[in-house]
């Protein structure tokens, strides 16, 4: 079987999805080695993404930063690849598919926030969302979702059937992993001059909810009067000049450390040697960055909406991401209540295990198959 995947996660700076997809699919090829698997790149791919002998990168052109060059890229370039390479299935790990293809189509959708946050997108992004998401998963014959959260939002919204959606949990990669007190005092002497941190891990900008978190964090350096610090972590760089903007006249920005362009060894030390996470995010369809910090023994405030109590269970100390004051409250919780902590790293911890790498791969793998059997 010949099988092509839309591979935006060889691409350089790519975030945490990307990795999960990476992943897996990395995990299949050595698998099923059987099979060939036909990677659809941008120029300037990262070679390290391919693995396996059974791995052939095929550049479709630049990467597109306008919905009139993916469209052209989906209308044309992918299905001529496809053709070319006489693909059997083809797999969009992006939450896009083709509409000028016969090819049987298994398609990942791990966000739809558009749906509930209209506000963060362009006008023509937005405008391509809504004319065009409908269509894609009308068109693909299997839907992968990260949580049942976003299974029941297709549901619910495109009037999507439920056997057509398989859900893969994302599950940590081996890099997070609890860390011993010399190694965190090695990362916090790097980072934060020796001293403790909150921790955010993830795309840094405000419309992940991070005036919120600054406004937290000087409500909780008031009350405390402590030395504590604030890392906000990602493996992208950060773009939003308007964020840079207002962080640089935050009245604590000394004790804000911004740590971008990461490498997944460096953030797994970065999360196993911080306090807590603080993850105050208004949608979230996934969770990858909590089930890191738990699987790496850290324990996690986050936002009690969307996927999130889905992913974390019980494990989790939850707070209303839209007030600042509530998010203070539990970061002091865990400052001054160690028993407490000790209690949510060892849920965690039991949370994070019931993510199993080789489970999702299997569904994955069974996502796929059934695709191509659909035509038969």
């Amino acid at each position: 079987m010949i099988i092509a995947v839309n591979a935006s996660f060889v691409n350089t700076h790519s975030g945490n999805n990307a990795d999960f997809i990476f992943d897996y699919f990395s995990k299949l090829a050595q698998q099923y080695p059987q099979h060939q698997f036909i990677y659809i790149v941008d120029k300037g791919f990262d070679e390290k993404y391919i693995t396996s002998k059974n791995i052939t990168p095929v550049i479709a052109g630049q990467q597109t930063k306008s919905p009139l060059l993916l469209q052209y890229r989906l209308n044309y370039k992918i299905p001529a690849i496809l053709r070319k390479y006489k693909a059997n299935v083809f797999v969009s790990t992006d939450g896009y598919c083709l509409l000028r293809t016969k090819v049987p189509q298994c398609v990942i959708v791990n966000d739809l926030s558009f749906l509930q946050q209209p506000q963060y997108f362009t006008a023509t992004w937005l405008k391509f969302y809504k004319n065009n998401t409908a269509k894609y998963l009308a068109k693909a014959e299997t839907i992968i979702t990260t949580s049942q959260f976003l299974k029941q939002e297709i549901i619910t919204h495109y009037k999507i059937e439920s056997k057509k959606i398989e859900v893969a949990y994302q599950c940590a990669g081996k890099y997070f992993k609890p860390v011993i007190w010399l190694q965190k005092d090695v990362a916090k002497e790097h980072y934060t001059d020796g001293k403790e941190y909150f921790l955010y891990s993830g795309v840094i900008d405000s419309n992940n909810n991070l005036i919120t978190l600054l406004k937290a964090f000087s409500f909780f350096k008031k009350r405390q009067k402590s030395n504590m610090q604030l890392v906000l972590a990602s493996k992208t760089t950060v773009t939003d000049k308007v964020f840079i903007k207002d962080l640089a006249s935050f009245k604590y920005r000394a004790e804000v450390k911004l740590c971008e362009n990461l490498q997944p060894e460096t953030l797994a030390q970065i999360t196993a040697s911080a306090y807590a996470m603080v993850y105050p995010l208004l949608y979230q369809g996934n969770g990858i960055s909590l089930i890191e910090a738990m699987q790496a023994d850290v324990p996690v405030i986050t936002a009690d909406n969307t996927a999130i109590p889905e992913i974390c269970g019980d494990a989790a100390l939850y707070t209303n991401p839209n007030d600042f004051n509530d998010i203070a409250d539990k970061m002091m919780l865990l400052f001054k209540d160690e028993d407490k902590r000790n209690q949510h790293i060892i849920k965690g911890r039991q949370q994070a295990g019931l993510y199993n790498a080789d489970k999702t791969a299997a569904a994955i793998w069974q996502a796929i198959i059934k695709c191509v059997d659909s035509l038969n």
